[in-house]
């Protein structure tokens, strides 16, 4: 019954409620819940179905595929490279949608591929692509249950664990009670984890709270380079660093920016679907509630955005700063309420770029053109269903990813180690503008994006978790600062995170315990032998690993390679060999000895074999190369 309920659903293009003969389908004991059908929720929801496990996945609304569903419209992401096989996945379905409906090579399938290096562009696609993915991956699978307008309300609990949540329906006072072995917060509001009494945070931390130099209230004034060989971070050019280029960057910060907390968070906005086709266009009409005044105040972002697929774009312009601070703990009222407002502000600022004589000839003339699209939101008039939630509450789990764990280490090239590692980030520390003031020279207060400094960084698994609970993670929003949130807020680094976490279910169960208690070695050797990435190189990415790379990805958060550059099929020197043999298991001690070691004298194996103290039975003779050196250290730890 399922079954035919969700093909239903992709038949017709309708996505009704969950009925209460849905409802009683619902297995007694699953073994998971996840809460939050973004695609970060819904990597999670397949991945752990696939690993046999039974899924409930719950939702606020009727649509399912969070932000990409509702017009990212890009794949928000500077690295090119395969890092986990769900995430690649999606992007594949795109690019294989557009294939099959368009002709392979055609416009539309060239769009949703990345182009050659050298550009800023990124694969593009529309909405309602993007969410028959995410449709078809969860009808596929036979272990997943989906429960639609359905948010938490309360919880019970046994000790440290979990034991059920009630839900309530989004539109009326209909509750259901579920029970499972551990659950998933994949939600952009953290709500599971709040209703449960996970200690949550919101706003800005200061300065002095972590020590973080862009903490707190700041000001700073974007520049942008035009020239492809000049885009940020330098390092790609410099450090041979394997990230596409960004355009934008801020420079230093300005006088004003005392680095003072609050409960500032960084501006929402309907990430608006356009279209310039005039056989599809929808004319937007003048709001009742029309905010002229602060329409002139982001007169520095007047713009229509860029094309995307067929006539379509992904504005991203309408910013109402200031206009989301209750939004983090308001209960759907309250939040439905700001929604609202949010949608009144796209849709005046259209109307007012498209009649207001206060906007140059050509962009009032480039704005009539536009208008909402008829086949995309085709039940909302065109209109997204979920605004552009980039930050709410944020977890305080059992490590707090900081703005230090995403830039350079002083003396190395690479951000920290975290020797639980269990997925990478790599997009630019950034926040939109959280507060309207401004300085001279300045952009609105709060605004960062620090492609210069930023380097990839490793998410430890402790993020995910809650210290008072050890069957919940929490996925999305997980344990960090506000700066720290800017290099993890994006979908691909939420759907890396949501598959690791399939993982990790999926070995509890296996091992009987808690997830919270699982050994992260254990946990790191599942996810590399199932090629999710959990340290970025710039030599190799996840595309059917060897041995060799699956091994220095084990390593790579225990601090044995100083640098982003594996150099796999270069010959182990003497002076490296004696320090990963002999590893304390300080990853950054350890990196730090790496960094600093003389000597070009190569090592057989056996000798590597005696410095490690294990036998190494028919060891191949000649110089050993670091990658079999890591590939015979990963099989001693994996039969120790």
């Amino acid at each position: 019954m399922r079954s035919l309920f969700l093909l239903f659903i992709l038949g017709c293009g309708a996505h009704p409620s969950t009925s209460l003969a849905q409802m009683a389908t619902l297995p007694s004991q699953p073994d998971l819940i996840v809460y939050g059908a973004t695609p970060g929720g819904i990597v999670t929801a397949v991945r752990a179905a696939r690993e046999g496990l039974n899924v409930v996945l719950v939702h606020h609304h009727l649509h399912l595929g969070g932000m990409m569903s509702n017009n990212i419209g890009l794949v928000d992401t500077i690295y090119d490279g395969r890092r986990a096989p769900l995430y690649d996945e999606v992007i594949d379905r795109i690019a294989a949608h557009y294939q099959a409906t368009y002709g392979e090579g055609s416009p539309n399938h060239r769009a949703s591929l990345w182009p050659p290096r050298g550009s800023s562009g990124r694969p593009r696609f529309e909405p309602h692509v993007a969410e028959k993915v995410f449709e078809n991956m969860i009808s596929a699978e036979k272990n997943i249950v989906v429960l639609r307008e359905f948010y938490p309300v309360s919880i019970t609990r046994d000790g440290r664990m979990i034991t059920s949540v009630t839900f309530r329906r989004m539109k009326g006072k209909e509750d259901r009670t579920l029970a499972a072995a551990a659950f998933a917060d994949a939600s952009y509001e953290g709500d599971l984890a709040a209703v449960a009494g996970a200690e949550m945070t919101w706003g800005r931390e200061s300065r002095d709270k972590y020590g973080e130099p862009h903490a707190g209230r700041v000001f700073t004034k974007a520049r942008f380079a035009t020239d492809p060989e000049k885009y940020f971070p330098s390092a790609i050019r410099t450090e041979g660093l394997n990230l596409r280029g960004f355009r934008a960057t801020t420079g230093p910060l300005l006088p004003g920016s005392t680095g003072e907390g609050d409960r500032a968070i960084q501006a929402y906005n309907f990430r608006m679907c356009l279209t310039t086709d005039p056989d599809n266009r929808i004319p937007v009409e003048k709001p009742a509630r029309y905010e002229r005044d602060l329409y002139m105040k982001l007169r520095d972002r007047w713009g229509l955005g860029g094309t995307q697929q067929n006539r379509k774009s992904s504005w991203n312009v309408p910013l109402l700063i200031e206009g989301n601070f209750d939004y983090p703990n308001g209960d759907w009222e309250t939040r439905h309420a700001i929604a609202a407002r949010h949608r009144d502000f796209a849709t005046g600022l259209l109307w007012f770029l498209q009649h207001d004589p206060e906007v140059p000839d050509l962009l009032r003339a480039s704005a009539l053109e536009r208008g909402l699209p008829r086949d995309e939101f085709t039940d909302n008039g065109g209109v997204p269903w979920e605004m552009y939630v980039r930050e709410a509450r944020r977890l305080v789990g059992r490590y707090v990813f900081t703005e230090h764990d995403a830039v350079a280490v002083p003396g190395l090239t690479r951000a920290p180690f975290n020797p639980d590692s269990i997925a990478i980030t790599e997009w630019p520390l950034d926040s939109h503008s959280c507060h309207w003031d401004t300085v001279p020279g300045s952009d609105h207060e709060g605004k960062l994006i620090l492609t210069e400094e930023t380097r990839p960084g490793q998410i430890p698994y402790r993020c995910l978790l809650p210290r008072e609970f050890d069957n919940l993670l929490v996925t999305v929003c997980l344990s960090s600062s506000h700066v720290g949130w800017g290099t993890i807020r994006l979908e691909p680094v939420w759907m890396h995170v949501g598959e690791s976490a399939g993982h990790a279910f999926a070995l509890s169960k296996i091992q009987g315990i808690a997830p919270a208690g699982l050994a992260p070695a254990a946990l790191q050797r599942l996810l590399v032998e199932r090629s999710v990435m959990i340290s970025f190189f710039n030599d190799f990415d996840m595309f059917s690993p060897t041995p060799e790379q699956r091994a220095a990805q084990f390593f790579g958060p225990r601090g044995f390679f100083s640098t982003y550059d594996a150099r796999l099929a270069a010959p182990l020197t003497r002076s490296v060999a004696k320090i990963w043999a002999q590893s304390d298991g300080h990853p950054l001690t350890t990196a730090r000895r790496v960094a600093t070691a003389t000597g070009e004298d190569s090592i057989t194996a056996a000798e590597f074999a005696q410095l490690s103290g294990h036998a190494w039975p028919n060891a191949p003779a000649g110089p050993l190369s670091r990658g079999a050196a890591c590939a015979w250290l990963y099989s001693q730890s994996v039969s120790q």
